[in-house]
């Protein structure tokens, strides 16, 4: 049987999430990576429908701050870096609007994009997965695209293919 050390047991969980340290707070790769394989929350799912759902170009800085309050009370063990670069959905304006994004890189602007019509900073890479029927919305990352289900299911598909992980 193993002896505790400093009154640690195996079956304790460290402060700060799976895998973060306790004089840091930082979380490791591996560790950060399951936790945003995790369901996405009732109260997060419709915090993003509701910044998602408003029509036209959207410079509404509530509604954004909204949305990135539910980010941080949804992972407070993620550090503003590790957030999404910017979230991708079906647009339900009709034609000939396709797509809208919140993007968290350049000025958290809630906007509309018409079928063809480019998206800035890499998120076009979520355009075709933000159309299919089966995802509510798409958190793109640096490196992955995170599908997410209506139900709060997370999808992980890496950036460079459309293989998921």
């Amino acid at each position: 049987m193993p002896r505790p050390i400093l009154g640690v047991t195996g079956t304790q969980t460290p402060p700060l999430g799976v895998g973060a340290s306790p004089a840091t707070g930082v979380v490791a790769t591996a560790d950060l990576r399951a936790r945003l394989r995790t369901a996405r929350s009732s109260t997060y799912m419709q915090v993003i429908a509701s910044a998602l759902d408003a029509g036209g170009y959207v410079d509404d800085r509530s509604r954004v701050a909204a949305l990135m309050q539910a980010l941080e009370k949804e992972f407070p063990e993620l550090a503003l870096a590790s957030f999404p670069r910017g979230i991708v959905a079906r647009c339900y304006l009709g034609e000939p609007y396709e797509v809208h994004t919140l993007d968290l890189v350049l000025g958290q602007i809630i906007t509309h994009y018409k079928r063809g019509q480019g998206l800035p900073d890499g998120l076009e890479r979520a355009r075709s997965l933000a159309l299919h029927p089966d995802y509510a919305f798409v958190e793109v990352y640096a490196d992955e695209l995170r599908p997410v289900r209506a139900d709060g299911a997370v999808t992980v598909v890496n950036a460079g293919s459309s293989e998921g992980l």
